[in-house]
């Protein structure tokens, strides 16, 4: 699975801004994704997480400011951007009266995906996300999981080099939050790019090689957790010591949840 154009950074935001009205919802934030990372896009509810991540993917312009997927440039290359890549918005739609293997080659010819190896692609596919057996079923008596795991194999069908995903593992129960995270990294392994965003820190923490933190529209931290603990991924000035904490410790500390989470320890 690769793209195009043999790029290092598969995915690259420089000084995007977003304004509605007069409200900024993505405040000048840059940031680069390295080709085979799983990349966290976290932060609060608010804080700009879907508005960035629909500019990267091209379904709203951005006031200001550029984003390249596999080196094209989402405003002037849509067409080509579109095609290296998948996204799975936080609520996808399927069409339920189509059977798994008939939603899965509706998505191969929106791709335009050759017919010679079409077959074998989707059986692949459904054996990945362990839905044979379910196939020929209609999706609309599919679970909550199976729905998720479809959405993503439909976005896997053109062999995507990049991988967008919006809150993958809400609703779902921790079996298929487990088989969503091995999938995930069995992507990575085959050198496809995801980036994902996500409420759920411990996650983001076992899952992703690096992570940025978004709060009130701007980025405030970017790096592993060894560099935000260190402070050297901070975009501001450290606040206390950060050592030892855990990601949603560092998470608190940085948009101001800081003072629930001790509240929360005086009520125990």
């Amino acid at each position: 699975m690769s793209g195009d154009v043999e790029v290092q950074n598969m995915i690259e935001c420089t000084d995007l801004y977003k304004r509605f009205g007069a409200f900024t919802a993505v405040d000048s934030i840059s940031f680069a994704v390295r080709r085979g990372e799983i990349f966290g896009f976290l932060g609060p509810n608010g804080a700009g997480k879907t508005t960035t991540i629909k500019m990267v993917t091209g379904l709203i312009p951005p006031t200001s400011g550029t984003a390249t997927v596999g080196g094209y440039d989402i405003t002037r290359q849509p067409m080509d951007a579109k095609r290296i890549y998948g996204y799975i918005p936080d609520n996808p739609y399927l069409y339920e009266k189509l059977t798994g293997r008939e939603f899965l080659n509706f998505m191969a010819d929106l791709y335009s995906v050759g017919k010679e190896n079409r077959s074998k692609e989707i059986e692949d596919l459904l054996r990945l996300f362990a839905l044979e057996e379910k196939g020929d079923a209609l999706i609309q008596g599919y679970s909550r999981g199976m729905r998720q795991k479809m959405a993503l194999a439909g976005a896997l069908i053109h062999s995507p080099s990049v991988i967008f995903l919006d809150e993958p593992t809400v609703g779902l129960d921790p079996q298929s939050a487990r088989a969503m995270q091995d999938i995930l990294r069995e992507l990575c392994s085959r050198g496809v790019t995801i980036f994902i965003s996500t409420h759920i820190l411990e996650i983001a923490e076992k899952l992703c090689h690096r992570v940025a933190i978004v709060n009130l529209g701007k980025l405030v931290a970017l790096g592993t957790l060894d560099e935000l603990r260190s402070g050297s991924g901070l975009q501001g000035e450290p606040v206390g010591s950060l050592e030892e904490l855990s990601l949603e410790d560092i998470f608190l500390q940085l948009t101001g949840g800081a003072e629930y989470a001790e509240l929360i320890r005086y009520l125990k």
